[in-house]
């Protein structure tokens, strides 16, 4: 197969094969990219922000630096704050939004792209796995055999706490909160709370309101109108 035909397979969430010379190259630039950014030690937040830029493809240019390092950071506060470690197959089919919030030991498997909203908040070790296989053994064929995804989409403002796990072919509406440790196999509603497992929901208007009225403290309003 020609390999632009099976990049844009790739793509397109059909069958393609991984395990060739393009797409090899273009997973080990990205492993490199993602090494010098978890590596990076104690940088800047403008630093941080280009080894990221770099490990996504993005070349939209920073805002002129600024000679006073506080002032600096404001400048870049919208841009998403990212925790190393970070993985992922290819980084350009990642779009994040301003203001999310990646923390450490995520994995991206963005064989499809995978868009994360603004303000979305990924806890500790989350995985987002766009990429699959077939069921069927002889056809998956180890790295000889081919491979498909589905595209996954977090919307803004949501919350996936510590070890969620979404599989191909997800999305999370906006403002939705996934509970710690959950399998999300299924689409996840516009402000939902809950938990998943694998083909098991758990989401009631009960949890929604034990959520916000029960854990969130008495006096948030007028703290969010006096936080400056």
């Amino acid at each position: 197969m020609d390999l632009q035909e099976n990049r844009e397979r790739m793509r397109r969430g059909e069958l393609y094969h991984a395990f060739v010379s393009d797409l090899t190259a273009d997973r080990a630039r990205c492993a490199s990219a993602c090494r010098r950014f978890n590596n990076a030690g104690d940088v800047s937040r403008r630093r941080s922000l280009e080894l990221w830029k770099d490990i996504v493809g993005d070349t939209t240019p920073l805002p002129p630096a600024s000679q006073d390092p506080a002032e600096d950071d404001k400048l870049l506060e919208k841009h998403p704050w990212i925790e190393p470690p970070i993985r992922m197959d290819y980084g350009y089919n990642v779009k994040v939004g301003e203001g999310a919030f990646i923390n450490f030991d995520c994995v991206i498997i963005d064989t499809c792209l995978v868009t994360i909203g603004a303000r979305t908040l990924l806890g500790p070790k989350v995985s987002l796995y766009s990429g699959t296989h077939p069921l069927d053994p002889a056809v998956r064929n180890g790295t000889e055999g081919p491979e498909s995804g589905k595209e996954i989409h977090i919307g803004e403002d949501c919350w996936l706490a510590g070890n969620v796990i979404v599989l191909p072919g997800v999305t999370i509406g906006k403002g939705a909160v996934i509970g710690a440790g959950s399998v999300v196999t299924k689409l996840a509603a516009r402000y939902l709370v809950g938990y998943f497992w694998t083909n098991y929901q758990v989401s009631t208007s009960s949890i929604f309101r034990f959520i916000t009225t029960q854990r969130d403290p008495p006096n948030i309003s007028s703290y969010l109108e006096n936080f400056s």
